[in-house]
């Protein structure tokens, strides 16, 4: 059984910054995309930022040069750096990854969410 588990989410001051975490466990054989997306109140989930196994990037435009995603491939985690938050950046972000297990094939993975909540 494959788990994504999120931390680091809370309430910051606009201006200020968080850095969540993702861990995947489980029997895992190989994570090739790995990605968080969020999803505010009465919106759709977005992608926020995504790295490739051999560490390419894509960030929504909206968070371009303030936010930072990386991973650590030994650990199965990813992380997200998020600094000069704004109140638009309110929202849940989920961890998403792409995964191989023994005896199955590639399959999305969504961990249960962390709230991040930026005051104005």
């Amino acid at each position: 059984q494959v788990r994504l588990v999120e931390s680091g989410g809370g309430l910051v001051q606009a201006g200020g910054s968080l850095r969540l975490s993702c861990a995947a466990s489980g029997i895992i054989l190989s994570i090739n995309t790995m990605a968080w997306y969020r999803q505010a109140p009465g919106k759709q989930r977005e992608l926020v930022a995504a790295i490739t196994s051999g560490g390419s990037t894509n960030y929504l435009d909206f968070v371009k040069g303030r936010f930072t995603i990386s991973r650590d491939n030994g650990k199965n985690m990813v992380y997200l750096q998020m600094s000069s938050l704004k109140p638009e950046d309110t929202a849940v972000y989920y961890c998403n990854a792409r995964i191989l297990t023994f005896g199955s094939q590639w399959k999305d993975y969504w961990g249960q969410g962390t709230q991040v909540t930026v005051s104005s």
